[in-house]
């Protein structure tokens, strides 16, 4: 497919965003679309609201050649564009269900102006069927039909915070098309943007089916872990120990245990498959009970506070918490889905004063999700520090650095050795 085509991708957040200037500087026409002003006007003034690796750079080169432009004008967009990218949230509703609002509203944006000829893809991650059942019937509005005046394919997105950019220029690309001729347009178009591998599958409802095998295979092996760990501490092994040794075996890949899993994609993306077999009477126990194990994870992590505590003749109610790390995993700003707002929330429950920092995330996000914003030094003071994150920063922290008689190690990222003899009582998850 040759840049000459128009895109317009709805949505500009931390996978959009990306996507619109990875096109624009392979010499297509890119409008991205968004609803906030403010973003908008950052990145039309070539930069970038996003804190990644590479991709202010890359909006700053793609709005000076005049390929990117940022607005909120949907509508005015689709009529002068071939292709629209939907990469909107899908977050889960108050039932544990897709909240798939976003995508129907974008459907229906694309169907009043939606031509002949064009090509609609979905990148949001979306329960299985959905582009069959939800995205086609809405396109459809149009008056025009699926696979015969337009076409429709499902690709998901691969990829992580902190990595983006070479992610999405080399990871493997699944495709999935209402009709081989969706297919081939869709291949032809990303094949412009990446050097990785494009796979073709036979329909979208399977590359919706893989973006979730792939999330829900982490969430399970995380659970893994976390189960593991619990019953190490229990039996005094160092669970790290264990669990780098037992990798050492060529069909084992344990992931490591953690205070929980967060982001947009591993706290949520199982519960698709689960929704989908209860609308079906089915189960899918093996999944359910690995998310109820993740979930646990900050509770497990309140009871070794709360014993630790009073080892040294505490009590939870009225001490100072100081959380090192709000971020759901290391060196990204991203708070989604995080653990640590069960664990804001859950102590001060408890009566705990709760504090603090993060040198990716916003004070404001901080606030956000309930504690108060301190520098690292303000941490270290406290009653109890918990290392929610395992950001690089974190990694050089001496015994002599903590005025704490409590540090609680989530991530493996200290070594309990440093903290022998130093008088300070260091836990961990599986320590």
């Amino acid at each position: 497919m040759d840049n000459n085509y128009k895109i317009t991708i709805f949505g500009l957040g931390h996978i959009g965003l990306p996507t619109a200037a990875l096109f624009a500087n392979n010499g297509f026409k890119v409008t991205g679309i968004a609803r906030n002003r403010e973003k908008l006007d950052i990145i039309n003034q070539g930069r970038s609201p996003i804190e990644e690796p590479g991709l202010e750079e890359l909006i700053k080169e793609a709005i000076y050649n005049g390929n990117l432009k940022a607005s909120d004008d949907g509508l005015g967009a689709i009529k002068d564009s071939n292709i629209m990218i939907i990469i909107v949230p899908t977050p889960m509703d108050e039932k544990n269900c897709a909240d798939l609002t976003a995508v129907k509203d974008t459907c229906k944006t694309i169907s009043k102006e939606l031509k002949k000829d064009d090509l609609v893809i979905v990148e949001s991650t979306v329960p299985q069927g959905t582009c069959d059942n939800v995205v086609i019937p809405i396109l459809e509005e149009s008056g025009l039909k699926g696979g015969e005046d337009f076409s429709v394919a499902y690709t998901p997105e691969r990829a992580i915070p902190n990595n983006t950019i070479y992610e999405m220029t080399h990871n493997a690309r699944v495709i999935g098309g209402l009709d081989k001729k969706s297919t081939e347009k869709a291949v032809k178009l990303y094949q412009n943007i990446t050097e990785g591998e494009v796979i073709k599958v036979k329909n979208m409802i399977t590359a919706e089916t893989v973006k979730l095998i792939e999330n829900t295979y982490r969430d399970v092996n995380i659970a893994l872990s976390n189960e593991i760990a619990m019953i190490c501490e229990e039996v005094g092994v160092d669970t790290i120990e264990a669990i780098k040794v037992a990798n050492h075996h060529p069909r084992v890949n344990l992931h490591i245990p953690g205070p929980g899993v967060g982001g947009h994609c591993l706290a949520i993306d199982p519960y698709f498959i689960v929704k989908t077999a209860e609308e079906r009477g089915m189960q899918a126990p093996l999944i359910s009970t690995a998310r109820n194990i993740n979930e646990g994870m900050p509770i497990h992590v309140i009871k070794i506070v709360t014993d630790t505590l009073r080892e040294v003749g505490l009590e939870t109610n009225g001490s100072d918490i100081g959380l090192l790390g709000v971020a759901y995993k290391g060196n990204v700003a991203d708070a989604r889905e995080t653990p640590a707002k069960a664990l804001i929330n859950i102590l001060k429950e408890k009566g705990a004063n709760v504090y603090a920092s993060d040198p990716h995330t916003p004070r404001e996000v901080i606030k956000g999700l309930g504690a108060e914003p301190a520098d690292t030094e303000r941490i270290l003071r406290c009653d109890c520090v918990v290392l929610v994150t395992d950001h690089d920063e974190y990694k050089d922290i001496k015994p002599e650095m903590v005025k704490s008689p409590i540090f609680i190690c989530t991530r493996p990222i200290i070594n309990p050795e440093d903290f022998k003899n130093s008088g300070i009582i260091f836990r961990g998850i599986g320590r």
